[in-house]
C-alpha cells in the first residue's frame, strides 16, 4: 500500500497521513523527517543536503529523490508507506515514478484532501500560539477562556507570521501553481482519489479507509 497524500497547506493531509499510519502500520514519510534523520546520522546524502540548507538554498530535486528512494528501501516500508509533502511538482512526480518503476513497483493511491481556499485561510489565520508555554488555540474552534490570554500560563497569545492571512494566501498561490497539477498527473496514472476535507476529521478518515479497502 504505497500512498501519496495531496492537498493544500492547512487541508489536514498530515493529520490524515498520521491516522493512516497508525491504522495500517505503515510509516508516514516527509522530506523534512528524511533530511533531519540523514543529517543527524551524518550520512553522505545528509551532508550533501545540509550544505544546501546551510546556505538557505532548496535541496535539488535529484538529491531529494535520492534521499526519498533510500528511505523507501528501508525495512519498515516493506508493506507500504505514506508520502506526505513529496512529490510537490510534476518533475518530482515523474522522477519518483521512474525510480519506482525501475524497482518494479508504483504508487497505489494518490489521495487529495480537498478544502476550498477560503476555508483554509479561515482555519490557519484563526490560529493563536502561546510564546510562553507553546499551547495552541483557534479563535473560532478552540478559543482560550479569556480573550487572547493563554489558559495554561496567562501569557498573551500571538499570531505566527506563517498563519497571517496574506502569508497563507501566498502559500496557497504557490500550491495551485506548482503542486495542484499533480492531481491530473496521478489521475492519468489511474490512482487518483479525492475526499472532502471540510468534513469532520473522523469522517474524512473514514472516507479514506473506504478508498484503501
Amino acid at each position: 500500500m504505497k500512498i501519496v497524500m495531496l492537498g493544500a497547506p492547512g487541508a489536514g493531509k498530515g493529520t490524515q497521513a498520521r491516522m493512516i499510519s497508525e491504522k495500517y502500520g505503515i510509516p508516514q514519510i516527509s522530506t523534512g523527517d528524511i533530511f533531519r534523520a540523514n543529517i543527524r546520522n551524518q550520512t553522505e546524502l545528509g551532508q550533501k543536503a545540509k550544505s544546501y540548507m546551510d546556505q538557505g538554498l532548496l535541496v535539488p530535486d535529484e538529491l531529494t529523490l535520492d534521499l526519498v528512494v533510500d528511505r523507501l528501501a528501508q525495512d519498515d516500508c516493506s508493506n507500504g508507506y505514506i508520502l506526505d509533502g513529496f512529490p510537490r511538482t510534476i518533475p518530482q512526480a515523474e522522477a519518483l515514478t521512474f525510480a519506482l518503476k525501475s524497482q518494479k513497483t508504483k504508487i497505489d493511491y494518490a489521495i487529495d484532501v480537498e478544502v476550498p481556499d477560503d476555508n483554509i485561510v479561515q482555519r490557519m489565520s484563526g490560529r493563536r500560539a502561546c510564546p510562553g508555554c507553546g499551547a495552541t488555540y483557534h479563535i473560532r474552534y478552540n478559543p482560550p477562556v479569556s480573550d487572547n490570554i493563554c489558559d495554561e500560563c496567562g501569557t498573551e497569545l500571538i499570531q505566527r507570521e506563517d498563519d497571517k492571512a496574506e502569508t497563507v494566501q501566498k502559500r496557497l498561490d504557490v500550491y495551485h501553481k506548482k503542486t495542484q497539477p499533480l492531481i491530473e498527473y496521478y489521475r492519468e496514472q489511474g490512482c487518483m482519489y479525492s475526499v472532502d476535507g471540510t468534513r469532520p476529521m473522523e469522517d474524512v478518515f473514514e472516507d479514506i479507509c473506504k478508498i484503501l479497502k
